[in-house]
């Protein structure tokens, strides 16, 4: 089992979140970690820090020499493909060749704004788009109509310092998409957030299903899983610390995705105690099961129950409001848990 760092931060003290970003990506460096992910989002607090992963991976990429520089994701729909492909050409020759990026389809009306008639293909520019960016990485050139109304073929520098690009793709629970992954011989970046554990064990079958029927073959199967994540040498003291940022951040994301809380079955916003007892009973339940929030012993038999599902590497997601200088403490148990978790 791989760990790697995962940022997805929402929108408070930015300058404090990207010293946290630097400096833990400068620990993970140090330490052996796998990776370190910055994801894609816009418009709104919750991830607001992270509006292009090329950018703060080129940040991280400038100030370490050994970690994985990783997007955790690229929305491709948004984007021309040879945009991509340039912005992190450049962030694979910054770090020495230690890009990849996991690739999502995006699902949020608001965002497209960027790109307003890819919307509704989204998923069908997530499988074009795959082939378009190996080919380009590879060096091949595109054909595009100029203003002239002419085919230009174009080729996007700079070159790259690796020959294949490492991809994912960001699946949340759909089966279609942890299939597609698999047609596509890419990795899967995932969680638990909006799947069950009989449902990401199915999925995963999917995954290696579609990966041997596409001819990719066993032996390319990757799955990385985001999981909020705070450890020390203190369970209970954990736990605590980690609940009122946790409670919080998760009522930015509630208020992101248009969430209701059961009570409020007429359809109307739910009563501020309603949904104070909504998160407390979210995150007792998904801090102690789905999180490594707590101590190394204590979060070992989850990651050994990923292991078993044929994770292997936890993208852990540590800037969810916990102060920064606590959560580059604790990084330092994360780290005895990595290792703990290596032969897994």
């Amino acid at each position: 089992m791989r760990f790697g760092l995962f940022f997805f931060a929402n929108g408070q003290d930015t300058q404090e979140q990207y010293r946290l970003l630097l400096e833990a990506a400068r620990f993970a460096d140090g330490e052996g970690f796998s990776a370190v992910w910055t994801p894609e989002r816009h418009f709104h607090d919750f991830g607001a820090p992270f509006p292009n992963p090329s950018v703060t991976s080129a940040a991280v990429a400038a100030v370490t020499s050994q970690v994985g520089v990783r997007a955790g994701s690229v929305v491709l729909p948004l984007h021309d493909p040879l945009r991509v492909a340039e912005e992190w050409a450049v962030v694979d020759q910054i770090s020495g060749g230690r890009s990849g990026l996991a690739l999502a389809s995006g699902w949020n009306p608001q965002d497209f704004v960027l790109a307003p008639g890819n919307f509704e293909k989204n998923k069908e520019l997530v499988r074009d788009g795959v082939h378009t960016l190996r080919a380009l990485w590879a060096g091949e050139a595109m054909s595009r109509l100029g203003p002239d109304a002419k085919e230009h073929g174009v080729r996007t520098y700079p070159r790259p310092r690796q020959d294949d690009i490492p991809l994912w793709v960001t699946a949340a629970g759909s089966a279609q998409t942890f299939a597609l992954a698999g047609e596509l011989g890419c990795g899967v970046l995932t969680h638990l957030l909006g799947q069950s554990w009989d449902q990401l064990e199915d999925n995963l079958g999917d995954y290696s299903e579609a990966l041997e029927e596409a001819g990719h073959g066993i032996e390319l199967e990757r799955v990385a899983i985001m999981l909020h994540t705070f450890v020390t040498d203190d369970a209970r003291a954990a736990l605590e610390t980690a609940r009122a940022p946790m409670t919080a951040y998760m009522r930015s994301s509630m208020n992101l995705f248009g969430l209701k809380s059961p009570q409020s079955a007429g359809g109307g916003q739910p009563s501020e105690t309603a949904m104070r007892e909504l998160l407390e009973h979210a995150y007792e339940e998904y801090a102690r099961t789905r999180c490594l929030i707590g101590s190394v012993d204590g979060c070992l038999p989850l990651v050994e129950s990923l292991a078993e599902l044929g994770i292997d590497e936890v993208a852990c997601l540590i800037d969810f409001g916990v102060g920064a200088d606590e959560v580059l403490a604790a990084l330092r148990h994360l780290a005895v848990l990595k290792e703990r978790c290596e032969e897994l």
